[in-house]
């Protein structure tokens, strides 16, 4: 039974940490993903093997971008979002407002 998406961060955490402790009892570490995902009903061993990266990544013994470097990026792709649509909406009342004051006034 595959876990619903996202899995819960304990159930990745202990997954990569069994890995890491059978990984000495298979030939390649490719077995010992197999294994534990088999195991602990993890839906693809492809998933483990990412969770393992990205742990490996986030200890600093791989090149990458870690976790907490990437939600720091997605929160500031959010916020260019938001400042590019306050920019749109500022940019739209300067023209209206432009053009309310290049129009001539008749009294009356």
């Amino acid at each position: 039974m595959a876990c619903p998406s996202p899995c819960p961060l304990e159930l990745r955490r202990r997954a990569v940490r069994m890995v890491a402790e059978v990984r000495p009892d298979y030939d390649t570490e490719w077995a010992a993903m197999k294994a534990v995902a088999a195991k602990l009903g993890i839906g693809t061993t492809e998933t483990l093997r990412k969770w393992v990266r990205q742990d490996e990544i986030d200890a600093g013994t791989r090149p990458g971008t870690t976790t907490e470097e990437s939600a720091q990026i997605k929160a500031m792709k959010k916020e260019i979002a938001e400042l590019k649509r306050a920019n749109e909406i500022l940019k739209a009342a300067a023209s209206f407002f432009a053009a309310e004051l290049d129009r001539p006034h008749t009294r009356s």
